[in-house]
């Protein structure tokens, strides 16, 4: 018996530890297929612990059939070239803002108009209601979404106070190399901007190459940007998109069924993303503040403002039939106008 029962109990061990080790070779397992996406979110940002998390949810989901491997801190280059690297195979897919999601479809910028949207709350409702069509615009030109999410509110830095028009047009202005929509608005304002990749702009202001850039908050004390300048203006710019898209070479060697899990999964880590940046956003102001970064307001009775919105209209008009069609500007600009008439006395997200 004693035998027996010995024999039972080491059967019993061994199946055990068999299955833990099976569960964990593989876990361990490459996935049959490995999605290699790129982004210039830097090491230990939100962005890169939430894509590990979603690696690791689609991995156990589809039975590690596909997993995601993340090229962090602009190694793979900035958006330019990485979307260069998906098209000749190098990479399947990437992160990235509204200038790199235009490289594939310019009608997504159409929610990136300056001076527009006036809170959080604006942008996503419009955005919400054009999401299907913007996808499908993708998926025409042969890529998927795995997710939306919000970059936030921009505003300008710069060295000096920017006042007046002519005080604009007397900076070096970084421009985001070879973006129409930032051309469009710099051509109105008159203002001759200097075109570079992200990834050159922290050395151009050491040079004094640039002097004035546009950023979020979260974005200007994340790359260290804040420490060159001296003031920001106190209202945003544009809110900027992001969406994390692949190709669609890659995406249809996937099963239907793990297709469809990957697109359930993806869309709430993209959702706390967004909740996250509006966060870091705030705090990220308080880190400007006691750094010393200066808040410029503009004198409401100056007309600054107005000028600067009528010259907004301007550049957006001029923009159809070159980034979108007068269709959509009108559909966008309608959807905005009704979420403001359900909603009276939104306020701007102004920096106070």
């Amino acid at each position: 018996m004693k035998i027996k029962g010995f024999n039972f109990w080491m059967v019993f061990c061994g199946t055990v530890f068999l299955m833990i080790g099976t569960a964990m070779a593989e876990a361990e397992a490459p996935p049959k297929i490995l999605i290699k996406i790129a982004t210039i979110a830097p090491k230990g940002s939100f962005m890169m612990t939430q894509i590990d998390k979603m690696d690791a949810e689609i991995r156990r989901e589809t039975g590690n059939e596909v997993g995601i491997k993340l090229y962090y801190g602009s190694v793979q280059g900035d958006e330019k070239e990485v979307l260069s690297k998906i098209r000749l195979g190098q990479l399947h897919g990437g992160t990235f803002t509204g200038g790199g999601l235009g490289r594939v479809v310019p009608e997504v910028r159409v929610t990136e108009l300056p001076y527009v949207f006036m809170n959080y709350d604006e942008v996503e409702y419009v955005r919400s209601k054009l999401r299907d069509s913007m996808e499908q615009r993708f998926e025409e030109k042969g890529f998927i979404v795995l997710g939306w999410n919000e970059i936030g509110f921009v505003y300008t830095f710069s060295k000096v106070p920017i006042l007046s028009l002519q005080d604009a047009r007397n900076q070096k202005w970084w421009q985001w190399e070879g973006d129409p929509l930032s051309q469009a608005m710099f051509d109105a304002f008159g203002i001759t901007p200097v075109p570079l990749s992200f990834t050159d702009v922290m050395t151009s202001l050491s040079t004094r190459l640039i002097d004035t850039a546009s950023i979020t908050p979260y974005g200007a004390v994340a790359f260290h940007w804040f420490d060159r300048f001296e003031y920001m203006s106190e209202y945003p710019v544009t809110n900027v998109q992001g969406g994390t898209i692949v190709s669609k070479k890659i995406w249809d060697k996937i099963t239907p069924e793990s297709q469809k899990k990957i697109l359930t999964i993806c869309q709430p880590y993209f959702d706390r993303l967004s909740e996250k940046g509006r966060e870091q956003d705030r705090q990220s102001v308080e880190v400007l503040k006691k750094s010393g970064i200066k808040i410029v307001a503009f004198d409401p009775k100056s007309g600054t403002l107005e000028f600067i919105f009528e010259t907004s209209k301007k550049a957006r008009e001029n923009l159809v039939g070159k980034i979108y069609s007068q269709e959509l500007l009108d559909q966008t600009l309608s959807l905005l106008d009704d979420y403001r008439k359900a909603h009276p006395g939104g306020q701007i997200q102004r920096i106070r």
